[in-house]
């Protein structure tokens, strides 16, 4: 069974990197869903192939899809590989990492390849470009965070203001109401005052009157 079981692994194999070869030919055209295709084809043969999943983050991550690019080579990172291969592997993260603005992810990464190979430039450039960019991205979060609450600042300024005018609004309402309370009172004040005044007039009159008419009669006599 030994005997029959080395050909297929064999077969396999070839199959293998002959998709591998063929994903690295549609890559090289710019032809990158095909080359996802025969990368994705590769580890179905061997899913444990470095090769095969290391060229197909990077592949997917021309395609743009940094989030995909970052799981398959942090699948690979820490893996017991070269440490050439480990120092690209964790450049590729930082990339993704990069791309999808996650910086202090970056950051790491970034580290981590300097660690398997010190002398690399285009990593050591990265690192300091991703610590940039961190220091921007959290100066803007600070911005914004100012920003929201000034806002909710302002907000409760406005409703202070609101409920101050509506405040003010209820008592001019309220006085004319009392205005008018006030002017019925003295209105029922002032027409007490003319019965009690034609009260008094009227009995003035009628004294008068029989004054007039006495003094009349006294005339007449």
């Amino acid at each position: 069974m030994l005997l029959l079981f080395l050909p297929a692994v064999h077969v396999l194999a070839q199959k293998e990197n002959k998709l591998l070869r063929k994903g690295n030919s549609q890559y090289d055209q710019g032809n990158f869903k095909e080359a996802e295709k025969d990368y994705r084809k590769a580890l179905e043969i061997n899913k444990e192939s470095v090769k095969g999943q290391f060229n197909l983050g990077t592949t997917v991550y021309q395609e743009k899809n940094f989030e995909e690019s970052a799981k398959l080579y942090g699948e690979l990172a820490g893996k017991n590989q070269d440490k050439d291969i480990q120092a690209k592997i964790y450049h590729n993260l930082g990339n993704s990492y990069m791309e999808a603005k996650q910086y202090d992810k970056s950051i790491l990464a970034y580290k981590n390849s300097l660690m398997n190979n010190p002398s690399d430039l285009d990593t050591k450039y990265n690192l300091e470009y991703a610590k940039m960019m961190l220091r921007k991205q959290q100066d803007q979060q600070k911005k914004d965070q100012d920003k929201k609450n000034k806002d909710k600042q302002d907000q409760k300024k406005d409703k202070k203001d609101q409920n101050k005018d509506q405040q003010k609004k209820d008592q001019q309402k309220q006085q004319p109401q009392d205005q008018k309370k006030l002017s019925k009172e003295d209105a029922n004040r002032m027409l007490e005052a003319l019965k009690n005044d034609e009260k008094k007039t009227m009995q003035k009159v009628k004294k008068e009157k029989v004054k007039v008419q006495v003094t009349g009669i006294d005339k007449d006599w």
